[in-house]
């Protein structure tokens, strides 16, 4: 199981949200580069990028700091969500080096897009469900859908998503803990990947996620656990390869 830390792009800095309330931001640090460095050298195998202005423009507004990060990390595997609303973006994206690109919004809004998507960029597209008592929200969780987010999972199984990021808002900065079972009942209702994100705390979460790895969690997404240290990193990615 893989530890992926997040990085959350707003306005070019570093910044992580308290369940997505663009107001209710902690700002990390203002280079983006220096600190995708410091997961670099704890060990990170793939690094998590959101777009936040992105998400509620509908368009990408921090590419920049995405193309300085693959730049300077050529070989590390990056996935980026925020605000991907057509193929062009997606192009654009992993042309500058991106490896997977993160549908969100459009996914729901638009699902055939997802089909198209996967089409022409085979091996390079993940949806990501967010939800709130496991219904879909979209546009940076502003809107709360009428969609289970298991079934809007299952939809997309066959149309050749690498993985889906499932993120419990409820529980995303809150530092009150992972939603295992939600987690893993998505994980054992389809054959694709799924990675947990949101609520990540400290090891005991940690240790609850690669209990049940083997169900098809394939990893972890991990923010402001990392920023404010509850979570040691470099330890916590020792611990899922043992």
């Amino acid at each position: 199981m893989l530890i992926i830390p997040a990085i959350d792009l707003k306005d070019g800095a570093c910044v992580r949200l308290r369940q997505g309330e663009m107001k209710d931001a902690t700002v990390f640090g203002d280079d983006p580069v220096a600190m995708a460095s410091r997961w670099v050298d704890e060990g990170c195998r793939r690094l998590h990028l959101v777009d936040l202005n992105g998400a509620f423009a509908g368009k990408p507004l921090n590419a920049d700091a995405v193309r300085g990060i693959t730049a300077q990390y050529p070989d590390l595997p990056v996935q980026i969500g925020g605000g991907i609303r057509d193929l062009t973006t997606i192009e654009a994206y992993l042309d500058s080096g991106v490896t997977w690109v993160i549908i969100g919004t459009k996914a729901v809004t638009d699902p055939d897009f997802v089909r198209e998507a996967c089409q022409k960029f085979p091996g390079h597209v993940i949806v990501g469900i967010d939800a709130r008592d496991g219904w879909v929200a979209t546009d940076g969780w502003a809107k709360v859908t009428d969609t289970q987010a298991v079934a809007l999972a299952r939809q997309f199984e066959q149309d050749g998503v690498s993985a889906i990021i499932y993120t419990d808002i409820a529980r995303d900065g809150m530092m009150q803990g992972v939603n295992v079972a939600a987690t893993r009942q998505l994980a054992n209702s389809m054959s694709i990947p799924v990675i947990a994100s949101g609520g990540i705390t400290n090891m005991d979460d940690i240790r609850a996620l690669k209990a049940v790895a083997g169900e098809g969690i394939a990893g972890a997404i991990t923010g402001r656990a990392i920023y404010e240290g509850t979570l040691n990193l470099s330890e916590a990615q020792r611990y899922c390869l043992q």
